[in-house]
């Protein structure tokens, strides 16, 4: 599901609010994401991967680009 970071909290974790249905979520970052150190700002779109267990946490598994370019 899409979503926009709408506040970064400690430890890499980040509340994302879904695109499809405006709910607040609480995601990390995914080991990969950390690997590569793919930095998550305020504001960025991510998409992230719903916990089968609770539907308010989820995993950011992807960072689209701003679009800007250097």
């Amino acid at each position: 599901m899409e979503g926009v970071i709408t506040q970064c909290l400690s430890n890499g974790l980040f509340r994302v609010k879904l695109k499809d249905n405006g709910v607040l979520i609480l995601a990390h970052i995914s080991g990969k994401i950390r690997q590569r150190y793919i930095r998550i700002l305020l504001g960025d779109r991510v998409i992230v991967e719903l916990s089968p267990y609770d539907l308010k946490r989820g995993r950011i598994t992807h960072r689209f680009r701003s679009g800007k370019k250097k």
